[in-house]
C-alpha cells in the first residue's frame, strides 16, 4: 500500500523517485526505466521506492502528474491571459520558441500519451484528463472573447480549442519526427488562422488585441 510521505525527507525521498523515473523515462522510455534503474538513479532502496508507490504503474502516474504541473506552471501567465488575439499569437509562439531553443523535445504529455494510452487505462484516463485541463484554459478565453462580441455567436469554443490543441500536438509530433520546426510552424499558423476565421465581423480594430 502506497503512503504519502508525512516528512521533509520522506518528501524528499518521494521527489528523488519521481525524479530518476521522469529523467529514465525521458531517455529510455517507460518499458525501458526499470525498478531497479530507478531506485539506483534515486539512491533509494526498493523498500523505499514501494512505501511510496503500489508499484510501476503507480509512479509512471507520479511521473504524468509532476510532467502536467510544470507544463501548467511554465505557461500560466500565458494560460491566464488567453482572452485575446495578442494573448493567443504570444500562447502559440512560444512553443515555436520553445521548441528551437531546447531541440524539439516534443510534448513532455504528448510523448507519454503515445506510448501508454494504448497499454495503461489508469494513465490513458491522467493524460486525457491533463489534456482536458490544459484546453479548458483556451476555452475559457475563447468563451471571454465571445462574450465581449470579437467572436461569431455561434463560435464554439471547445470544439476550437480542440482544433488547436490537435494542431499543437501534431505539430510537435512532426517537427521532434523531421527535426525541423517548420511543422510546428505551419501547424499552430493554421490553427490561428481558423481561429481567426470565426472572429466577429462588427470587432473593432481596438478588440484585435
Amino acid at each position: 500500500m502506497a503512503h504519502e510521505p508525512t516528512t521533509d525527507r520522506g518528501r524528499r525521498s518521494r521527489d528523488r523517485i519521481v525524479e530518476a523515473a521522469d529523467a529514465l523515462i525521458d531517455d529510455q522510455g517507460v518499458r525501458g526505466a526499470g525498478v531497479d534503474r530507478i531506485i539506483a538513479r534515486a539512491r533509494v532502496s526498493k523498500s523505499q521506492l514501494y512505501h511510496f508507490f503500489s508499484g510501476k504503474d503507480d509512479l509512471v502516474r507520479a511521473v504524468i502528474a509532476d510532467r502536467f504541473e510544470r507544463v501548467l506552471d511554465a505557461q500560466m501567465s500565458m494560460l491566464t491571459d488567453l482572452g485575446s488575439w495578442a494573448g493567443i499569437r504570444r500562447w502559440l509562439d512560444m512553443f515555436v520558441t520553445e521548441n528551437q531553443v531546447h531541440d524539439l523535445p516534443g510534448c513532455p504529455i504528448g510523448t507519454l500519451a503515445g506510448e501508454l494510452a494504448a497499454r495503461d487505462e489508469a494513465a490513458r484516463a491522467d493524460l486525457a484528463g491533463c489534456f482536458s485541463t490544459w484546453e479548458q484554459y483556451l476555452v475559457k478565453g475563447l468563451e471571454s472573447m465571445r462574450a465581449r462580441g470579437q467572436l461569431v455567436p455561434d463560435a464554439d469554443p471547445e470544439q476550437l480549442a480542440t482544433v488547436v490543441f490537435a494542431g499543437l500536438q501534431g505539430g510537435l509530433l512532426l517537427a521532434k519526427t523531421h527535426k525541423n520546426i517548420e511543422p510546428l510552424r505551419i501547424a499552430l499558423d493554421a490553427a490561428f488562422a481558423h481561429l481567426r476565421s470565426f472572429r466577429a465581423q462588427a470587432e473593432h480594430p481596438q478588440e484585435h488585441t
